[in-house]
């Protein structure tokens, strides 16, 4: 990727994030009066993420949980800490709305991998952390393919992928495709029913191949041309 189209995505990445915390400052005024009377105190989701080169960064969102009973407090444990506020906040994504600080801050892009916990970093292969090559991002190609449907071993696949084939065209593909993904409230929750499962402290060493084409395949079928 140029330094041009850096320049460009950047300037994209601020001003989305401007406009987008003008605009949404309503519902996000109101999703923090209604966490803050459902859920309790704090209202905002404060956690170590791994950022761009395994630089970590507090990521910023809404509560969507209740606190843990004592001793309940493992990821097993989520289901029942979910409610319907917390269901209703990640189906339609109001829970990364203050994210977008972290966008404006330059921490996030709208484009990338998933910021994951700092904790992971033991756990991938070194061909699984080229996706730190990037800044992680709201949405990415693993979020428009199934969310958290997929298995690990696919969200990690795709993230590489989308750092070995990464252009302004695949973003706008995969911003285009994000829009109807977040409205469905497609891949919210894994099969099982568990938002999503920790990462197994020894990740596959090799993840199955998402295409043969060498150009990611967006779903319903459109590639992005490099």
């Amino acid at each position: 990727m140029s330094r041009a189209a850096d320049t460009v995505r950047r300037a994209v990445d601020v001003g989305v994030a401007v406009v987008g915390l003008l605009l949404t400052a309503p519902i996000t005024l109101t999703a923090a009066v209604v966490v803050r009377a459902t859920l309790g105190s704090p209202v905002l989701f404060r956690q170590p993420r791994l950022g761009r080169a395994g630089a970590p960064f507090v990521l910023l969102k809404f509560r969507s949980m209740s606190h843990p009973q004592p001793g309940r407090e493992a990821p097993e444990f989520d289901q029942e800490r979910l409610g319907r506020l917390g269901r209703l906040l990640r189906a339609t994504s109001i829970d990364e709305l203050p994210s977008l600080w972290n966008l404006l801050c330059g921490e996030i892009a709208l484009v990338g991998p998933r910021p994951l916990p700092v904790h992971y970093w033991d756990r991938f292969t070194d061909e699984q952390r080229r996706r730190f090559e990037v800044r992680p991002g709201i949405t990415g190609l693993a979020q428009v393919t199934g969310r958290n449907a997929l298995d690990w071993p696919q969200r990690l696949a795709l993230d590489v992928q989308y750092v070995e084939h990464r252009s302004l065209w695949l973003d706008a593909k995969i911003l285009v495709r994000t829009v109807p993904t977040v409205l469905r409230g497609v891949g919210v929750d894994h099969r099982d029913g568990v938002t999503m499962h920790e990462l197994p402290a020894a990740a596959p060493a090799s993840a199955p191949a998402i295409s043969e084409d060498p150009s990611p395949t967006l779903p319903g079928g459109s590639t992005a041309d490099e």
